[in-house]
């Protein structure tokens, strides 16, 4: 009996959809970047955090800390922009909680960015110092 033809493999379904799920996300932060000016003075700060610590060879952990300060503004900015887009979809008129939604999502950022500079501090400041 002979075996029927196989067709091509293709990836599965699900595998398909986990790479266009990586495509849409790339897409919102290319679109972030271009449209949201906090996020393009994080995109240039992190272009000099990662400058400065190549120029002061950090050790793999203090690399790690850089990596989870870094990731961790860029996602709050980024959860940011996405909670002003949905306030101001559903809410184009003034409003007093989607105001405060905005005020405490803006604050997440901040509180974000002030760990990232104590992490900042921390890190590069002793080397920065013996280099004064």
């Amino acid at each position: 009996m002979a075996s029927p033809e196989r067709p091509p493999r293709r990836f599965p379904a699900v595998l398909r959809r986990r790479a266009a799920s990586f495509g849409y996300a790339l897409r919102g932060v290319a679109a972030a970047l271009r449209t949201e000016v906090h996020l393009q003075f994080h995109a240039a700060a992190t272009v000099a955090v990662l400058g400065l610590g190549w120029y002061l060879q950090l050790a793999r952990w203090e690399w790690a800390l850089v990596a989870l300060a870094v990731g961790l503004v860029w996602s709050l900015e980024l959860v940011n922009t996405a909670v002003e887009a949905v306030v101001n979809l559903v809410s184009p008129e003034y409003h007093p909680l989607a105001g405060r939604a905005k005020d405490v999502a803006a604050g997440a950022v901040l509180a974000g960015a002030v760990a990232a500079a104590a992490v900042g501090a921390l890190v590069f400041g002793p080397r920065l110092w013996a280099l004064l």
